[in-house]
């Protein structure tokens, strides 16, 4: 009855989100509190809940003073410049545009944290899509995508997760996957390639049927007058690159004549954000003390005054409750599939209906099996709870431990879209784009992700086939 009632609970979550017939909050509480009295949790399940809150919870207050720290910086204009150059470089390419997301977000990846990743992602560039007219939904696919193949890094946290559930070292699972990585980043640049086509050839298209005006003002925040001054008339090219020289536009909250600007201390906030970023990376202090820490310091060197501190705050109110708020209601979800055992009888369920002459395939089940599973739960739950109960049964047909983490970690880019992970629904969030849009777009080209990933690692020999 757990695996029936699981499998039903997932799908009615995600016909809910995907047809748009709830917001992912109500989808993410009303769907699992329904399942959950139905698989008999009882009044326990508001201890399953708030068991999950709880492990969630620094998660949310990190993503709280992140969005602070970084919307802080850019209403005092610290990434101003960055827009200007990647301007410059795109021009108005969306294909150059597209490819710059997934190049910028795989630099970026580096550091190992997805919510640091699009917070700068979308700060640089969201304005240059508004500018263009490219649809939102493409950068928070590439950004996803791009993060998702990166995610494999030792220091990301999958493989960290993945070599000590099983024993072995980091090393061993990650350095034989560095060509499965690359390739997958390859498969990145190819859908950022042919979907920033995509967007070149829809928007010329618009060019030739209306007018210029009208396509800037899909960016919603530049000044009318200004606009139609810049782009109207014949409508040729001589007003559109007028404005990329000067480099005037910006989107909504990007205006070079906002009240928030603070150019006298444009370095102090570039060491400031440097120096976090450093420090977050050697990892010596917990993310959510640095954020905190970061964002204390912003506040009283950027606006001295309370007033102005309140006023920066509230001005990013709508992000901060739009992400938290997600968070703490996949810990609904979360809670209900560990509390009432459905992640558990769902894992043994499929072990079991492997047929005996698979079981040499074992490797590679378990990374087609990492999309679904890591997709529906935890890092947690399924490196310390599903895969040792997979390796152990790969076991018997001499599959090695550290074979088994490789092929385990092939389906984070798959991973990294799950409503489950808090970095997702802040990209979305900050980039303005649902759920839902991002994956009747995303969903897909991440399973060929993975799966290339997957199909590299078994021809390089580093997972068995």
């Amino acid at each position: 009855m757990l695996v029936a009632l699981g499998f039903m609970m997932v799908a009615l979550f995600m016909f809910l989100i995907m047809s748009r017939r709830a917001t992912p909050v109500v989808g993410l509480i009303a769907v699992p509190v329904a399942f959950g009295i139905a698989a008999g949790a009882g009044l326990g399940i508001g201890d399953m809940i708030i068991d999950a809150v709880k492990e969630l919870a620094p998660t949310a207050a990190m993503l709280f003073f992140a969005i602070i720290f970084f919307g802080i910086m850019i209403d005092v204009g610290l990434f101003d410049p960055l827009v200007k150059l990647i301007l410059r470089i795109v021009g108005h390419d969306p294909m150059r545009l597209v490819v710059g997301t997934a190049v910028l977000a795989m630099v970026v990846s580096l550091d190992g944290d997805g919510s640091t990743t699009f917070i700068i992602v979308t700060s640089a560039l969201l304005p240059l899509y508004l500018k263009l007219g490219v649809s939102p939904v493409v950068l928070t696919v590439v950004a996803g995508l791009a993060n998702g193949a990166m995610n494999i890094l030792p220091w990301g946290g999958p493989t960290a997760r993945a070599a000590a559930s099983l024993g072995v070292s980091p090393s061993e699972v990650f350095v034989p996957m560095i060509p499965a990585m690359i390739a997958g980043l390859v498969v990145v640049l190819a859908f950022a390639v042919h979907l920033g086509y995509l967007e070149r050839r829809r928007i010329g298209s618009l060019e030739l049927t209306e007018m210029t005006e009208e396509r800037v003002l899909v960016g919603a925040g530049a000044p009318a007058s200004g606009t139609a001054a810049a782009g109207g008339g014949s409508g040729s090219g001589s007003g559109r690159d007028e404005e990329n020289d000067d480099a005037d536009w910006f989107a909504e909250g990007l205006d070079p004549k906002r009240s928030t600007l603070r150019p006298g201390l444009f370095w102090f906030n570039a060491l400031l954000t440097a120096t976090l970023l450093v420090v977050l990376v050697i990892d010596i202090l917990p993310i959510l003390v640095l954020f905190m820490v970061a964002a204390a310091i912003a506040l009283v060197v950027n606006f001295p005054q309370v007033k102005e501190q309140q006023e920066a705050i509230t001005r990013h109110a709508p992000s901060i409750v739009s992400v938290v708020a997600m968070v703490f209601a996949a810990a609904v979800l979360t809670g209900v599939f560990q509390g009432t055992g459905m992640v558990e009888a769902m894992a043994r369920w499929l072990i079991d209906i492997i047929p005996p002459a698979l079981g040499p395939h074992m490797a590679v089940i378990a990374g087609v099996l990492s999309l679904p599973f890591t997709f529906f739960m935890s890092n947690d739950a399924f490196y310390f709870g599903v895969l040792p109960v997979l390796s152990e049964a790969a076991s018997t047909y001499g599959i090695a431990p550290e074979e088994m983490a490789r092929a385990s970690i092939t389906g984070q880019t798959f991973h990294m879209q799950s409503p489950l992970v808090p970095a997702i629904l802040l990209l979305v969030t900050l980039a303005r784009v649902s759920l839902a849009d991002h994956h009747k777009k995303v969903l897909w080209r991440a399973a060929a992700v993975s799966l290339t990933m997957l199909a590299i690692g078994v021809l390089t020999t580093a997972i068995p086939l």
